[in-house]
């Protein structure tokens, strides 16, 4: 495997990294909790920075196979954590969800380690039980039974855009993994009647949909964050407004250090930025899959790639609520949006996915590509 392939990862998530800590320092001091100090939440964010980058070293260079054996303390560890988010006052419930649990210097989403432990257990699945990857319970029933134990505890917070992500990224898996589309369409489809029928039922989820579909008639009501968001977009042009120059930031875009970063960076740093945010992903997405395609083993590949299709989904999702393409989901941006749970999660994920191109760069060049990895390159 070319070496160019991680340091095209390594360079785009620094690059993102770089632009979230500029648009931090340039947004935070505007925000409503910053409790007066204009570095409060670059300081933190700092922190997490270095606990990110910890974390992605010690997993870079601990072989990923050290997942597969440890796997069941870390699924156990976040269906720990994912229910004491409900048990005050270790559990925080803010703005009408239990999404966060008290460390006391700082919170923690449970929910990013719910990421990580339902990609890991589906990786160790399908590599541990290959030959019956086709059957309907081993191969379908029972890995999406064990994984919707986390998204269940995750709606049960009030947090449908992390139980959808996990979802799509459960399904695309299991499709990689080899189950049949005759299980995956029908299950996809109820997932969009379910989601239909939240929208629907639910008075907030029908508001937020309403102003999706009409911005300016709901512009003062539940559209009022795309709508200011399409203002920056549209102030910044091409060349933007300059470093520190948006208006928007002025409490006039609520959330425009976290959810709505993106938007910032259209209107300070214009057109020029925004395309280059968005291909660092693109670059993410294609390093990732070519990682996962060369890795040395089964349960390398399909970890990988799950890797690769959460971080870039979630980037994708963002991009797509703030340009007002859909409904409005809070949802950060990776490596740039304020949020320390989701930049060390992703950080360590990162790690990961280099360890796994490591390891499969030390393979003896006369070896053959593993079959499961060369599977995977057809199909796609």
């Amino acid at each position: 495997m070319p070496r160019r392939t991680a340091y095209i990862l390594i360079l785009s998530v620094m690059s993102l990294l770089a632009v979230g800590v500029v648009m931090l320092l340039s947004t935070g001091a505007f925000a409503r909790d910053s409790h007066g100090d204009m570095y409060y939440f670059l300081k933190r964010q700092t922190m997490w920075l270095f606990i990110g980058s910890a974390a992605l070293v010690t997993t870079a260079l601990v072989d990923y196979r050290w997942w597969a054996r440890f796997w069941p303390w870390l699924y156990g560890a976040a269906v720990v954590l994912l229910v004491l988010c409900f048990v005050p006052p270790i559990g925080m419930k803010i703005n009408g969800a239990w999404r966060w649990i008290n460390l006391g210097v700082a919170s923690f989403q449970p929910s990013e380690l719910g990421k990580v432990a339902v990609l890991v257990f589906l990786a160790w699945w399908y590599h541990r039980y290959e030959a019956e990857s086709k059957e309907f319970l081993r191969g379908f029933v029972y890995p999406l039974a064990v994984a919707g134990i986390i998204m269940g505890l995750i709606v049960l917070e009030v947090d449908l855009g992390a139980t959808a992500l996990i979802g799509v990224t459960t399904l695309s898996v299991m499709f990689v993994a080899g189950t049949g589309l005759r299980w995956l369409v029908p299950l996809l489809l109820a997932g969009f009647g379910g989601l239909a029928f939240a929208i629907f039922t639910i008075k907030e989820r029908l508001a937020r949909f309403l102003a999706f579909l009409d911005p300016e008639k709901y512009k003062l009501e539940e559209g009022l964050q795309q709508w200011q968001a399409m203002l920056a977009f549209g102030a910044g042009g091409v060349s933007g407004l300059g470093l520190g120059e948006g208006r928007q930031k002025m409490l006039y875009l609520p959330y425009a250090h976290t959810d709505f970063i993106f938007p910032m960076i259209g209107e300070e740093l214009g057109l020029r930025f925004t395309l280059l945010t968005v291909f660092c992903f693109l670059l993410i997405l294609l390093a990732g899959v070519l990682i996962a395609m060369n890795a040395r083993d089964r349960f390398g590949m399909l970890l990988g790639f799950g890797i690769t299709i959460i971080i870039t989904l979630q980037a994708a999702i963002n991009i797509g609520v703030t340009t007002s393409l859909l409904p409005n989901k809070g949802m950060p941006l990776p490596f740039i949006s304020y949020g320390g749970s989701n930049l060390a999660v992703s950080m360590m994920l990162v790690g990961i996915l280099l360890n796994i191109h490591r390891q499969g760069h030390r393979q003896p060049k006369r070896r053959p590509r593993a079959v499961p990895a060369t599977s995977l390159a057809v199909r796609f």
